[in-house]
Formats: structure tokens, C-alpha cells, sequence
């Protein structure tokens, strides 16, 4: 935790005071202040070192800053252009050492900020990432408490066809309630699985998926059409961390299988290759013992879910200390005179909006915590919105 913002010499001071005492533990001493142990030690040993001037705030910024002369700016963006070719700082480096004493010679990150600087160098935009998902993800211990989805890896029928294999499976009893082959992974066809498999089986509590599309996004909460979809019929959305297929292991194992079975290789189209995904999901059911299960079969372990698939998509209810808002096609909600972004993923749903401080709201889906803003961050302008900080996990759950 940083110093009281008060006069922040004075706390120092006072904080050394106490410590030449000795009245308090070095650890109390920090709690007391506010501050970590290591923060604590370091103004000790300035203290020791400097005395009370030690304590003084110090700037980071090098004593002496090198600055590159202006030849050697310019042959840096005369090599940049060399025979024909476009060289970076690498190449470059190594032509300037033939040309100018060790002493004037810059360093290749030095360089590359001279190019940059000229705009010779296109600084590459950060990939937007998902939000991330409730951490710790939850166990299973029955069935229907969570159900996971993926796609196993594409591959080509022998018509040319991409082939993508939907997979949908109960994490408790290992029972693979879906195996279906695609052109796509769009929404439209992934979202008509699962409406079966509700009819079929009822829905579960709560459904884990990675972080690509269709059931996740890089909007607000990371939320797509289809996971909004779950969250109105009550289902929570998990998604597994970047780049850690382990959090769905057993899902992964299952894939494992299957592509052992049916091989990497496509049959002649889609429809005889759903023959054979058909044949995999009942031997997998039905034949296939599993020492997870005690060496039973998923079939005789899974049961369906008492809660049945609603004919109509419910509304979210909220609290009764909520406020609600509808967001509108441009994404934004108009609430109090202000208007608040939330993003067109959310377009034409209800989100909540909770007091939690002067002028401090959290802004809700359902359960899921999309982030919170500040009335008093509005300006005045003529277009001027507010945005949602998120300051924690936006798929948090309360």
C-alpha cells in the first residue's frame, strides 16, 4: 500500500522515528504505515546511508543521458534505404560501425527509436485479448453442473470441405452429449446444437469454453451473442486462461481419442463424415469404460437435468436496490442525464447497475460483472460518454 498521501516527508520521518525506537516489531511497524516490509527496508538503508536527506523522493532519470548526434541520426535513416533493400536496426548497426567511431556508435534499440521517431517503422497495434473468466474455475462433482465445449482441430474432407467438429461434453460423467461436424464455427449452427441438447438433456449450471469465437469475444466481459444467450437461460459462462488447454483437461483427453479414432484424414464430404462422428459419440457412451468413472461408461453414469429449456427466453432479474438500463444499437445506455458506453454486443439487453460508492456504480449483466464508472468523470462535452473501468476480473461472479 503506497505512503498517506498527506505530506508524505512527515510520514517518512515519523516511520524512521518509530523504527529507531524499537517499540514495535519491524513487521507492525510496516502495518502500522501502511507500507510494505520492502518499502520499509528501503528507507532504513537511506536513512543509514544519507541520513534524513535520504528520505528526500528521488528521481529515476540517469544522471547522464547520451545523446545521439545529428550525423550519425541522419546516416541511420540514409542506411535505412540501402541497394534496394529496407534494413532494420540490425543491419544497420553494423554498416554505422564502419562509418563512425565506437564512442558515436548507438545501440540497435537506440536506432530502431530513431526510426520510429521518422516514421520509418510502423509500431505494431497489441492484439486485443479476452477478458478474462472467474478464477478459480469450479469443479464438477455431478452431472449437469458444468458442461464443456470446443472444437477439435479442423481438417479437409476429400472434397476440399474444412471440417469442424463441435464436441460438447458433461464434465462429471464424462458423457459426450454432442459430436457434430461443421463447414464453420459459426454462432447460427453452434447456437442450434446446443438448443437440442437443452431439449434433450435440460440445462446445466454452467458451461466451459476457450476464449475463441463463437463463445467469447474481445468486448465487454469477453462476452459473444451465444454466451449471452446462456446467461439468459441462467447458465454461467467459464472460459479457460490464454494458452492453457489443461483447465479443460478431460475435454482435451476426449479429443485425444476421438482423433485416434477417426484419423486425421476427411472422407469424401461432411455427411459421411458425420457417419462416422455419430459412431465415436456411441462408442464413447456407451462402449468405452472409463477409470475416471470407476470403469463404468459415461451412459450409465450421466442423468438429465431437472431444469428444463424454457419455450420463452426469460428476462434477467435483478435486485431490487438495482437500477436497470437498456443498452441501444449505438451501444450506449442513457441514464440520469448521462450516457454510459457498454458495448454493441450488449445491444437491446438489460444490465443493472449497483450503488457502490458516492457517485460509484457497478454495472452488471445477470450475475456477471461487466465494470464500473464514475459519475463525476463527465465533462460536459457536447458528445461526451462515460466508459467502464474494470478494474477487476470483468467475468467476476457475485
Amino acid at each position: 500500500m503506497p505512503w498517506n498521501e498527506v505530506k508524505p516527508m512527515d510520514e517518512k520521518v515519523k516511520f524512521i522515528a518509530e523504527y529507531l525506537r524499537a517499540d514495535l516489531t519491524f513487521k507492525a511497524l510496516c502495518l502500522l504505515y501502511g507500507i510494505s516490509r520492502k518499502t520499509g527496508y528501503k528507507w532504513v538503508q537511506r536513512y543509514h546511508a544519507l541520513g534524513i536527506n535520504g528520505l528526500q523522493w528521488q528521481s529515476r532519470r540517469p544522471h547522464h543521458s547520451a545523446v545521439t548526434p545529428y550525423v550519425v541520426r541522419q546516416a541511420v535513416l540514409e542506411y535505412r534505404n540501402y541497394k534496394g533493400d529496407i534494413l532494420g536496426a540490425k543491419k544497420i548497426h553494423p554498416l554505422l560501425a564502419t562509418r563512425f567511431d565506437e564512442s558515436l556508435l548507438p545501440s540497435k534499440t537506440t536506432i530502431n527509436n530513431i526510426l520510429k521517431i521518422a516514421g520509418c517503422v510502423k509500431t505494431r497495434r497489441r492484439a486485443q485479448r479476452t477478458p478474462r473468466s472467474i478464477q478459480p474455475l469450479k469443479a464438477a462433482t455431478s452431472a449437469n453442473q458444468l458442461w464443456s465445449v470446443d472444437y477439435k482441430g479442423q481438417f479437409k474432407l476429400a472434397n476440399g470441405q474444412w471440417c469442424y467438429p463441435l464436441t460438447i461434453m458433461d464434465h462429471a460423467s464424462r458423457y459426450l452429449l454432442g459430436c457434430q461436424g461443421f463447414s464453420s464455427t459459426s454462432v447460427a449452427d453452434a447456437k442450434a446444437v446446443f438448443e437440442r441438447l437443452f431439449r434433450q438433456y435440460g440445462l446445466p449450471e454452467r458451461i466451459r469454453s476457450d476464449n475463441g469465437a463463437p463463445f467469447a469475444s474481445t468486448g465487454v466481459g469477453g462476452l459473444s451473442k451465444l454466451s449471452i444467450w446462456w446467461i439468459r437461460l441462467g447458465i454461467i459462462p467459464e472460459r479457460i486462461t490464454p494458452g492453457k488447454p489443461q483447465q479443460n483437461g478431460r475435454h482435451e483427453r476426449m479429443h485425444r481419442t476421438l482423433k485416434l479414432r477417426i484419423g486425421s484424414l476427411g472422407v469424401e464430404d461432411l455427411p459421411r463424415q458425420q457417419v462416422i462422428l455419430d459412431e465415436f459419440q456411441r462408442h464413447y457412451n456407451d462402449d468405452r469404460l472409463h477409470e475416471g468413472l470407476g470403469q463404468q461408461v459415461p451412459k450409465s453414469v450421466y442423468q438429465a437435468s431437472t431444469r428444463s429449456y424454457p419455450e420463452m427466453l426469460p428476462e434477467l432479474v435483478y435486485p431490487s436496490y438495482f437500477e436497470r438500463g437498456r443498452v441501444c444499437q449505438n451501444g450506449l445506455i442513457y441514464w440520469h442525464s448521462l450516457r454510459i458506453y457498454i458495448g454493441y454486443v450488449l445491444r437491446g439487453e438489460w444490465v443493472g447497475l449497483e450503488q457502490v460508492g458516492e457517485a460509484m456504480w457497478d454495472v452488471y449483466f445477470g450475475p456477471i460483472r461487466l465494470g464500473s464508472f464514475d459519475e463525476r468523470q463527465v465533462t460536459g462535452a457536447k458528445n461526451d460518454y462515460l466508459t467502464l473501468t474494470r478494474k477487476v476480473s470483468p467475468m467476476s461472479v457475485d
